[in-house]
């Protein structure tokens, strides 16, 4: 990952440099703002990615310059929810307007807030908006497939036309994790067979580059029908110039990576096709540069490139907030801090989720404890009011990805919203299926899966951070034992490794063994419960009728006592992890775990050195 401009792709008398920026995954990141601590974060927000966007455009004034995001800007902090409850102009749109976007590509998460919010959002878009592997029936669709940008180049004294073919494709799981808000009106194409019918198009249409915005992580090296992560296939066909990833909030180019074959992690190659991939909330600038050469046969041909990422932060010291987007986003932002300082309720212990993983999480037997509660009134007075009623949640935040500092850390006293958004941070509704006792073992295998395997002579870390946090279900009103240092049963696409793999043990419900054939009913949220994180037999469990409940409402009614308390709550925590004698782990967890690592005695913890990238090691003894 290089710091400095590129000096590898310059322009020459017989050559012309093409410079592509690009933002992904925002998720209204607009503000280095943590909305949920109340308290600045300088390592992140658009407010800084655009100094560091004004630069790279300074650099290139000999080029022509392509400023693109790639998805999953709307929504994921409070400001999100703001600005879709008032009519003011959206921020985000003004921040693409003032930084000059020349095309704006969708993610799934864009599609949280539903269709007409969607479209009243992108009605104030000041560039194309992308997404060419979604249709929508019905209704004229907001969004396009392609867009074609015609520009100038210079190669050498003459000023060359060139048309820019740009497209958009996006997970076709979507259509799955967004039903509710969809009302079945969109339909999904499959990745890469959308991209390549989308390249032969462009390039019928007299494009000399085209560049794709591809809302997806690296994934499997060969293509498969509906892959979510299709990057290293897409990057294959022939015809894309440059592939702007996301989704997973990873970085490429990167200084180190796993053995994948055809991408070259440090150069960001995928097939030889230049990929950025900026990570999340505006902590990196993606930078593509090209040098394109006129042919006397062909017209203009990429011959050079050279791709890199601009962090906004470096050693802990940040770039400088754009005055200009700063002041744009400032009435939003402050009226975003006053709605979350409303007061809700009292707690009276700490809720946190740094040790999610390994112990217990007051938070999360919150969320499931309002979330049975919720559900009782609509089993009453049917048969299925008869069943054991579970709950089932997973940490929102748990570092990974996002950084040391993405953790819920709700001190006791008074809560305001913020901390109610903290403790449950997407807009999820309130789901509820029947299931029956194999299912559920399956569905706890699958979230024990994430653990590493843990042997005696190899201490490793005890979750594996290719898994993300919020895929890891614990099941309220069970009890259940994971041993780590078995082999895990499931792939992270939710695929069987060996039908010998068990890690879930002692499972139990009112003190009473589960049995294979025994029905439940479990709350859960419509992510999980349309197929989100690859759980096997969740999606497809009989569905149980509910008006739409937003859970961060529920959580809020339940703290205030608008709901009763539910019997889940005092019960037993769910799970623990088996004793294994002179076995140790390695919990990596965020750097405020320290002043509760208390709560770890059992496992007579020890405080190592913290790791490259800030994240606490705390030593535990099986």
């Amino acid at each position: 990952m290089k710091q400095n401009p590129s000096t590898q792709v310059q322009p020459t008398k017989d050559r012309a440099r093409i410079r592509i920026l690009a933002t992904s995954d925002l998720h209204m990141h607009l503000t280095g703002f943590d909305y949920y601590a109340d308290t600045p974060d300088p390592t992140l927000g658009l407010t800084r990615t655009a100094s560091l966007i004004r630069k790279a455009r300074h650099e290139a004034t000999d080029a022509l310059v392509l400023m693109f995001d790639n998805g999953d800007s709307l929504q994921g902090t409070p400001m999100g929810e703001w600005a879709v409850r008032n009519d003011n102009p959206h921020p985000m749109m003004q921040a693409f307007k003032a930084l000059d976007y020349d095309a704006i590509g969708l993610g799934n998460h864009d599609f949280g807030f539903g269709l007409p919010t969607l479209d009243k959002t992108l009605a104030q878009a000041p560039c194309p908006v992308l997404c060419g592997n979604l249709h929508r029936s019905g209704e004229q669709q907001s969004w396009q497939r392609f867009t074609i940008l015609d520009r100038v180049v210079r190669v050498g004294n003459k000023d060359v036309p060139i048309r820019v073919g740009v497209f958009s494709v996006l997970p076709p799981q979507t259509t799955r994790w967004e039903k509710h808000n969809l009302n079945e009106t969109v339909a999904a194409d499959d990745i890469v067979v959308a991209a390549r019918s989308l390249t032969r198009i462009l390039r019928e249409k007299g494009c000399d580059l085209i560049v794709a915005l591809a809302h997806s992580g690296l994934g499997h090296p060969d293509a498969a029908t509906d892959t979510e992560n299709a990057v290293i296939p897409l990057a294959a066909i022939e015809g894309i110039d440059a592939v702007v990833a996301g989704h997973t909030h990873l970085n490429l180019p990167a200084r180190i990576g796993a053995q994948t074959p055809n991408v070259d992690y440090v150069k960001g190659l995928v097939h030889g096709t230049p990929v950025v991939m900026p990570g999340s909330a505006g902590a990196y600038l993606g930078v593509i540069d090209l040098a394109v050469t006129l042919q006397p046969q062909s017209g203009l041909r990429v011959v050079d490139s050279h791709a890199e990422l601009r962090p906004v932060s470096v050693g802990g010291t940040a770039i400088g907030e754009d005055l200009e987007i700063a002041h744009l986003v400032e009435p939003a932002h402050q009226q975003t801090r006053q709605d979350m300082a409303a007061p809700v309720a009292r707690v009276s212990d700490t809720l946190h989720s740094y040790f999610s993983f390994c112990a217990p999480d007051r938070g999360l037997t919150l969320v499931a404890a309002a979330q049975a509660a919720a559900l009782r009134p609509f089993l009453h007075g049917t048969t299925l009011a008869e069943l054991p009623l579970l709950s089932a949640a997973s940490p929102a935040k748990c570092g990974g990805r996002s950084g040391p500092k993405h953790y819920t850390d709700v001190p006791p006293g008074e809560i305001c919203l913020r901390h109610v958004a903290d403790l449950h941070v997407f807009p999820n509704e309130l789901r509820a299926v029947q299931i029956t006792g194999a299912q559920l073992l399956e569905w706890l295998e699958m979230s024990a899966s994430a653990f590493n395997q843990q042997f005696p002579d190899a201490e490793a870390e005890l979750f594996d951070r290719d898994r993300a946090g919020y895929n890891f279900d614990v099941i309220f009103g069970l009890s259940y034992q994971i041993d780590p240092s078995q082999p895990a049963r499931y792939d992270v696409g939710g695929q069987m490794i060996h039908p010998g793999h068990r890690r879930v043990h002692h499972l139990t419900c009112a003190g009473q063994a589960v049995q294979p054939d025994q029905a439940f009913v479990v709350a859960l949220d419509n992510y999980r419960a349309s197929g989100g994180g690859h759980f096997p037999h969740v999606s497809s469990a009989p569905a149980i009728d509910l008006p739409p409940l937003d859970i961060r409402d529920i959580l809020r009614d339940y703290m205030t006592h608008r709901l009763p308390p539910d019997p889940l709550a005092r019960q037993p925590y769910p799970f623990s992890l088996m004793p294994k004698s002179g076995m140790t782990t390695i919990l990596r967890t965020g750097p405020g775990a320290l002043k509760y690592v208390d709560e770890l005695n059992r496992f007579a913890p020890k405080i190592l050195d913290p790791d490259e990238n800030g994240f606490a090691r705390i030593r535990l003894t099986l």
